[in-house]
């Protein structure tokens, strides 16, 4: 996403494009993208720099937003619309074939719960496009658990995709005791606090003013400074083990469950190698209970999104 929209300007093209096919050179396998990033961008930058690598990857996109000019065309600013009604649900997925240069998506997820449409509805498009061989699995994004419940008794759902990290741990409740009693797989996104756990933001960072962290309250300057605790943690833990904030963050999302994979984005060939390195970063039962110790007494401070964003999730 953060290639092409959202964290500032986009990046370069070609640099994007060499980076992501040097991701693969490194044994990175699943890829994550939406037609809403960009819009439409984000998909297309996938489809150049991975289809002559198709063989080697899982690509993951996202249908549930309207598009079309009178609603909010980024669906991450303001208000978006949603629209997962069957016939859009198939639109979207021939549009995305098309930028994504592929014939089949590998995982197809619903990218927010749309309350004007059934679950069961949505999960009946999707079964129809499995049918048709236009896509493999079934995935939600930010859905409750009775939510996933539903939408499983029609198509199996392979995944489930919310935010999870270290200072968003809300899944934890409810989601994540129904994916292991249903077998359905977990994909943390913004598992470095959309860049917060890296250390490398204070409060005194600024950003570009075309900055989705602008409108985000746990990124006002108070809240950054207060949320400098659960940095401070990361790096105590990672100076032990020679590793990052960002591996120890990663880590310690590796080790909740085998079947939780996290989707860390980045721009920066270094950040890339630094984000794989967590995958060798061990934290043994001791240095989870002291993780999960030292955090329980940190408060983090700030909303995870702005209040219309926030009413989206957890449906």
């Amino acid at each position: 996403m953060g290639m092409s929209f959202s964290y500032g300007p986009p990046a370069d093209k070609k640099e994007m494009i060499s980076l992501l096919r040097a991701a693969v050179e490194r044994g990175v396998t699943f890829f994550d993208t939406a037609e809403v990033y960009g819009p439409y961008t984000n998909e297309e930058l996938l489809g150049e720099a991975l289809s002559p690598l198709r063989d080697q990857v899982v690509i993951a996109t996202k249908f549930g937003f309207n598009l079309d000019p009178k609603h909010d065309p980024r669906g991450m600013q303001g208000s978006p619309g949603l629209d997962s009604r069957p016939e859009q649900i198939k639109k979207v997925a021939e549009g995305s074939l098309k930028r994504l240069k592929i014939d089949v998506i590998d995982l197809f997820y619903q990218h927010r719960v749309d309350s004007d449409v059934p679950i069961e509805d949505v999960a009946g498009a999707v079964k129809d496009l499995i049918q048709e061989g236009k896509v493999k699995h079934f995935g939600l994004s930010e859905a409750a658990a009775k939510t996933i419940r539903r939408a499983h008794a029609v198509q199996p759902v392979a995944a489930v995709q919310s935010e999870y990290s270290l200072w968003t741990r809300g899944p934890e409740a409810e989601v994540l005791p129904t994916l292991e009693e249903l077998g359905i797989g977990f994909v943390p996104y913004s598992p470095l606090g959309k860049g917060f756990l890296t250390g490398k933001i204070d409060q005194n960072t600024t950003f570009d003013k075309s900055d989705f962290r602008n409108t985000v309250p746990r990124f006002t300057p108070e809240a950054r400074k207060a949320n400098q605790a659960l940095v401070e943690l990361l790096a105590r833990i990672g100076q032990g083990k020679n590793a990052t904030p960002a591996q120890i963050a990663l880590a310690w999302l590796l080790a909740q469950k085998p079947w939780i994979v996290p989707i860390p984005g980045t721009t920066k060939l270094a950040r890339l190698e630094e984000n794989i390195g967590a995958a060798s970063v061990g934290l043994t039962a001791a240095d989870l209970r002291e993780i999960e110790s030292a955090a329980s007494t940190i408060k983090v401070q700030g909303a995870r999104y702005p209040e219309k964003l926030e009413q989206l999730t957890g449906r």
